[in-house]
């Protein structure tokens, strides 16, 4: 898990942490994950990276990724 501050991965409480908005407003299997992907570090943004697990990482940038791809194409001048 080398994508996760070392401070963060020493403390996987999730008492210490919330739920991603970002993943729970563009994932539609958002409620179907397992507790611990859903939450984020509290006192960071809502960030791929602040996810306490490794699972909750990926599919927050594949979320991300998805997003990027599926914006219009800027036209070329």
């Amino acid at each position: 898990m080398e994508h996760i501050d070392p401070a963060i991965t020493k403390r996987f409480d999730v008492r210490s942490g919330r739920p991603c908005e970002f993943c729970k407003e563009f994932d539609p299997n958002f409620l179907n994950r397992k507790p611990m992907d859903q939450m984020v570090v509290a006192n960071r943004e809502h960030t791929a990276a602040a996810h306490l697990t490794e699972d909750g990482y990926v599919r927050h940038r594949m979320l991300e990724l998805s997003s990027l791809v599926s914006r219009c194409p800027l036209t070329a001048a």
